[in-house]
């Protein structure tokens, strides 16, 4: 049987013969065919180019202002794309990091005034004591390598396990940073308690200092830099600038994946409210929801293992525009939510069965990507009109 990969190279050689075909039909005309193998979604028809096949945990995905596309893989290497192809080249210079099951080095980004200062991060998990930290570096690229690192955060206390790390980063439009970090799946209660940087998401200056109307700066004992908590595992996150609105979604245990709107201040319910059960099918908690805590914008039964998002906000695509796509990983897809100013309003499946759907990002010139886990693609989504 036929993996996933070869049937997507197969469809990518035989879009390429047909397209040659046709041009070679008219010497002095560019004839360009339509791609018989395009997807039918239920807004447009979708060619799925795959654009890299030789991933093993990708994880995060940037652009720098040039065009040029950053991806993370988890054991601690950072590739080039260029031209939507893989330069060949890898960073380094790239931070120690710890791979230990889903820990290592995790998300990408550049700064929003990255043409003026150079910087860029990441949130990765290194060695501390007997266990991991999560951490949020900076650094500035020099030709190849990874230069000026400076570790702006460290989430503590350390954890054994390397199990619900999160993580992504944002920026808003004042310049405020914002990652995510999971409750280290051993002792989900993490989530709830103020005292510790886990199950939460957090924000912080662009140097890693701490705002000062962050909403437990003055509660005893807080952590002075969360911005949200009682978050399980929040592995996707994005800004929508136009609103000034943060998105999230988190893993939950067995169904109750959620998508969430993230507000300050605001208690998200892990584990004290859940639509999931424990993973050998046992209840998890009796309450769906409770005063004082959020309810998600909407819930995944079963579960779909949501990962990274995208905000579409592109003219290449729009039928999607003001659409939040999310990676899923066991659900092996992109789902498509449509939504109502922030109310849930419908969802479409995408690419089913494509692989493990790590990230989904779109570039600056509106394009949408993705990277997948076993499969092991970059794959680029061009709709055919």
């Amino acid at each position: 049987m036929k993996t996933f990969k070869n049937i997507y190279l197969g469809l990518a050689a035989a879009s390429f013969a047909a397209l040659v075909s046709c041009a070679e039909k008219e010497e002095n005309t560019q004839v360009v065919a339509p791609d018989p193998f395009a997807v039918q979604t239920e807004k447009f028809k979708l060619k799925i180019d795959t654009l890299y096949t030789e991933f093993i945990n990708p994880w995060g995905m940037t652009w720098l202002p040039d065009g040029t596309m950053l991806v993370t893989e988890r054991k601690g290497e950072i590739l080039v794309f260029k031209d939507d192809k893989f330069t060949g080249t890898k960073l380094s210079g790239v931070p120690a990091v710890s791979e230990v099951n889903q820990a290592g080095l995790l998300d990408i980004a550049v700064h929003p005034k990255y043409a003026e200062n150079g910087w860029i991060y990441l949130s990765y998990a290194r060695k501390a004591d007997k266990g991991e930290v999560l951490v949020i570096s900076r650094a500035k690229l020099s030709g190849s390598a990874l230069t000026d690192l400076q570790e702006i955060f460290v989430c503590n206390p350390e954890w054994e396990g390397g199990r619900h790390f999160g993580s992504r980063i944002v920026f808003d439009n004042d310049g405020y940073l914002y990652f995510s970090n999971g409750d280290k799946g051993s002792r989900p209660m993490n989530a709830q308690e103020l005292n510790n940087d886990h199950g939460k998401i957090h924000r912080i200056h662009d140097d890693g200092r701490i705002p000062a109307d962050n909403p437990f700066v003055n509660t005893p004992g807080a952590s002075p830099s969360i911005w949200t908590y009682g978050n399980r595992n929040p592995q996707g996150m994005i800004y929508d600038k136009a609103n000034n609105r943060i998105w999230a979604v988190e893993h939950g245990p067995k169904g109750g994946d959620e998508l969430n709107l993230i507000e300050k201040g605001k208690n998200y319910g892990w584990p004290v409210i859940s639509y999931g059960i424990n993973y050998d099918g046992s209840i998890l908690t009796e309450l769906t929801e409770k005063e004082g805590m959020e309810q998600p914008v909407t819930y995944w039964v079963p579960s779909i293992a949501t990962c990274g998002m995208a905000l579409v906000t592109s003219d290449v695509y729009p039928e999607w525009k003001g659409n939040i796509l999310v990676a899923g990983l066991a659900g092996m897809q992109i789902a498509r939510v449509e939504l109502e100013g922030t109310k849930y309003k419908s969802q479409e499946t995408l690419l089913k069965d494509i692989g493990r759907v790590r990230q989904v990002s779109e570039s600056p010139d509106g394009y949408i990507y993705a990277i997948t886990e076993a499969t092991s693609l970059l794959v680029k989504l061009v709709p055919q009109r």
